[in-house]
């Protein structure tokens, strides 16, 4: 079941339910409108992915502060996926990831790609000031914020969260891409789900986005932000069996096997040699790097020298990650690279 359900009110589950709970109540996707001192709402996503859990628990404790005053500007928050949230899953095997189903998605049309583009539908008659969707890593990364073009207000509302900005274009049809058709927008992620750091950061950048009355439409100054544009996907294939060092005893001889620490290389510049893991008896890399016009540059980044997986170009790793699930369902990582702040000219993609 997936057609929308809007509510003019807030239900008082809402702020008592944990995310595991939330589908007992909201059995749909559900938009909840919230009046405030400004008119023009803040359009605030939570449990697009129904594991990532700090967005629900910052929101709680924002609308429990606000619940004998009004909020200081209009807020349209959308639960996202309370089914998988039950399960505490990202998403469950029979659905579509509701973060690749928003206008300009690849994917088919589906019940899914029709909830979400009404969400924008009513966002745009709304009027909506800026959109947020928050999100955590299953992998040791720092705070950061995401961006889906380079336009001076995309980056100032980023940079409210932190100075670590991310520019990506895929995947095609997240919550980001399709709401900076409309307004301002940007992602955080905010580290590993239930930090208490990641929630106090969270609700902090909603009450200080709530209370700004204008976005400036100039970029920030350049020594303000670090921007990484993410060129490639990384995946393993579906048939390609992988473990970890650390929990592997008995590799298979057809097994690519990580290094243990494979989280902490998040965010480090990582130099030509860098050994990923072992690659498989047969020699094979066993991967797949996809730039965003769909090109396969594995080779470009990858070598599999005297059974070592190791790194042939330079570049940073981001969102690297043990959970085996998220791999399968998502990705490995993504490689990106550092690009120059934009000038007072710069207003979208160069």
């Amino acid at each position: 079941m997936t057609n929308l359900q809007q509510l003019d009110t807030l239900p008082p589950e809402l702020l008592t339910s944990k995310a595991h709970e939330l589908h007992q109540h909201f059995e749909r996707p559900t938009l909840i409108h919230l009046p405030g001192t400004r008119q023009r709402p803040l359009f605030l996503s939570i449990l697009l992915h129904g594991n990532e859990t700090t967005g629900l628990t910052a929101v709680q404790q924002l609308l429990k502060k606000y619940t004998a005053t009004p909020l200081p500007r209009a807020l349209s928050l959308f639960l996202g996926n309370t089914e998988a949230a039950a399960h505490h899953r990202r998403r469950l095997a029979d659905q579509p990831d509701y973060n690749r189903v928003w206008p300009g998605t690849h994917l088919p049309d589906s019940p899914e790609t029709r909830l979400m583009a009404e969400i924008v539908d009513i966002m745009r008659d709304r009027k909506v000031f800026a959109s947020i969707d928050i999100h955590n890593n299953t992998g040791l990364n720092p705070h950061y914020a995401c961006v889906n073009d380079l336009a001076a207000q995309n980056l100032q509302l980023a940079n409210l969260f932190s100075r670590t900005i991310v520019y990506f274009i895929q995947p095609r049809g997240t919550q980001s891409a399709a709401l900076s058709a409309l307004c301002p927008a940007t992602t955080i992620e905010c580290g590993k789900p239930g930090e208490p750091h990641g929630i106090a950061h969270a609700l902090e950048f909603i009450e200080a986005c709530l209370h700004i009355s204008a976005i400036p439409d100039h970029p920030p100054a350049p020594h303000d932000i670090a921007v990484y544009h993410s060129l490639a996907r990384v995946r393993i294939p579906e048939n390609t069996p992988f473990g970890f060092a650390d929990k592997t005893h008995q590799p298979r001889p057809d097994q690519l096997i990580f290094r243990s620490d494979l989280e902490t290389l998040n965010f480090r510049d990582a130099e030509p040699g860098l050994e990923l893991g072992t690659c498989p008896a047969n020699g094979k890399i066993s991967l797949i790097a996809t730039r965003e016009d769909g090109l396969d540059i594995t080779a470009d980044f990858f070598t599999c020298d005297a059974g070592k997986l190791k790194l042939r170009k330079h570049s940073m790793l981001s969102m690297l990650t043990r959970d085996e699930r998220v791999i399968r369902q998502d990705c490995l990582c993504y490689l990106m690279e550092r690009l120059d702040p934009p000038h007072s000219d710069t207003e979208s993609v160069p």
